[in-house]
């Protein structure tokens, strides 16, 4: 725990964003393209996110959806991070020298990316198929940029498509530069495939058909929402405005440098609204409102900040769940319940005890995607504070994340319920299901650990219990969909678990442990874990 986590930011720890942007213009890359499960991220002052890098990934989705007979519009936004708008100009010089239709978010507005996702679907509904390109790092700190694709199925592009793009992309920076077609930006700008549109008012009138704006209004909740600097910030103003709701934005301000912000439990400046840290300045207005939130930069996460304090991801999908499958007639009985499978078994009870059948997938928000465009997933979450769910209709609404109607939707149930989304967690869920402890203990992780981790099946698993509980099920692929998880999971019959996987980004594994057996089940739990999988020698 850094010393300032939760703590206002030092000047001294800004990022100097004229530094910053030149080095996107000026700096030799120094890696590759590489698309994780949000597309390609890095800092243009440690050369991994430069104009190299973004034009020659611009180059390679033109040419994507050339050979893919993608031939709508792209939607393409950015968020507030000092690295977007460069990388806007580049992406969009590259569009628009390949012919490419655009259309971009009027008066150069910032774009969150359910927004994007939302535009996709709806001009596919008719018309010839369109896909975006969302500009953004997501909650990562100032110095950070990211360049993601969303194909026409609305959410994040699978790794077929991340792959084709990623390979063709690194083709054309290490030596046929000469492959990437490119204009000016003022004449991309006037290009006649370069169009602008207003972004906000489509995508807010249709919130009604998600969240049911009526009764927050009739109640009249009191919401605080504080869009952390993000893409969002100029779309709560439209949202009271139209549905005559009282929502205060507690911050409109917008800093590249992010300045305004808390730190983070590890010292960093990171807008994470599932963090209390980096949540610090809401949480500390929380008994202002009935209901608060804020979102990540994209908007794509949220954070419910009830008068309790900032509710834990877990449980809230676990109430948003409950409450949907009894507040929505119009979801068919046979539709599924999505959640990643280092998210709360809470989930699993709840699903069950309502007979509904659940979806179980690996980590990615891009395993819910096909499900709620054809609306046989009624709702998809992760443990990290992202989901989506269909209309009230049981139509889709958005295949990515969406920070928007599942904040909203918090407002929905204390309308409703007369309850905080925390008190119905605490009297209602708990008294029913029992009460897990989680939490995540991330580790080290050797070159050998990690092939110990590929090489497992079910039957590596000799022992029968663990914590000295039973073992009931040994996963390594994911029960919904058959997918490898990238490692393991097991499960005890009390409904306490713990999950191993490596991180895609960083040299360390990630160790997801949810006791039913309070704190020292879970340390129990911890301590036995990893020499399960890698031998006593592991501590």
């Amino acid at each position: 725990m850094h010393p300032l986590a939760g703590k206002s930011v030092p000047r001294n720890m800004l990022v100097n964003v004229p530094r910053l942007v030149s080095a996107y213009y000026t700096n030799e890359p120094r890696g590759s393209v590489a698309f994780g499960t949000s597309g390609h991220r890095g800092s243009s002052l440690a050369g991994t996110f430069n104009e190299m890098h973004i034009a020659s990934t611009a180059q390679a989705i033109c040419e994507y959806r050339a050979s893919n007979g993608i031939n709508g519009p792209l939607f393409l936004g950015f968020d507030t991070h000092a690295l977007s708008e460069p990388a806007f100009r580049t992406g969009l010089e590259v569009f628009a020298a390949n012919e490419v239709e655009v259309v971009v978010h009027e008066k150069d507005e910032y774009t969150p990316t359910p927004v994007i996702s939302y535009l996709i679907l709806e001009h596919n509904k008719s018309k010839r198929a369109a896909d975006g390109v969302v500009i953004t790092p997501s909650h990562n700190p100032p110095q950070d940029g990211g360049f993601k694709y969303n194909p026409p199925h609305g959410g994040p592009a699978d790794v077929d498509v991340t792959d084709w793009v990623q390979e063709r992309a690194n083709r054309l920076m290490s030596g046929e530069q000469s492959g990437v077609k490119r204009i000016p930006y003022e004449k991309a700008r006037q290009a006649g495939t370069t169009h602008e549109q207003d972004f906000i008012t489509p995508f807010v009138t249709s919130l009604s058909q998600v969240v049911d704006m009526d009764i927050i209004k009739a109640e009249g909740i009191r919401i605080g929402a504080d869009p952390m600097g993000g893409s969002g910030v100029h779309f709560w103003g439209p949202i009271s405005e139209m549905y005559g709701i009282d929502i205060e934005v507690v911050n409109t301000e917008v800093d590249p440098t992010f300045g305004f912000m808390t730190l983070d439990s590890d010292g960093e400046i990171r807008m994470d609204c599932s963090s209390p840290y980096a949540m610090a300045n809401l949480i500390a207005l929380a008994d202002r409102f009935d209901i608060a939130w804020g979102n990540d930069s994209d908007f794509d996460r949220h954070g419910i900040v009830c008068p309790t304090g900032l509710m834990n991801p877990n449980h809230y999908l676990s109430v948003a769940i409950w409450y949907l499958l009894k507040n929505r007639p119009a979801w068919k009985k046979d539709l599924t319940v999505g959640k990643t499978l280092v998210s709360s078994s809470m989930i699993d009870k709840v699903v069950a005890d309502l007979n509904r059948t659940l979806y179980e997938v690996p980590v990615g928000f891009k395993w819910f995607v096909q499900g709620l465009l054809d609306g046989t997933v009624a709702f998809g979450g992760e443990e990290s504070a992202g989901a989506s769910f269909l209309r009230r209709d049981g139509t889709a609404w958005s295949t990515d994340k969406d920070g928007f109607c599942m904040t909203l939707l918090a407002a929905e149930i204390m309308a409703k319920t007369g309850r905080t989304p925390d008190e119905i967690y605490r009297d209602t869920l708990v008294p029913q299901y029992g009460e897990p402890y989680y939490k995540r203990a991330d580790s080290p992780i050797t070159d050998e650990q990690k092939g110990v981790l590929k090489a497992l099946t079910p039957d590596s698993i000799k022992v029968t219990t663990l914590a000295g509980l039973p073992i009931t099920a040994v996963m390594t692929t994911a029960p919904g969909n058959g997918a490898p998880i990238g490692g393991v999971k097991v499960v005890m019959d009390d409904g306490s678990w713990f999950a191993i996987r490596p991180s895609g980004t960083e040299p360390k594994m990630k160790v997801y442990i949810e006791s039913f057996g309070g704190e020292e089940l879970w340390q129990q739990i911890h301590e036995e874990a990893l020499p399960l999988i890698f031998g006593q020698e592991v501590q």
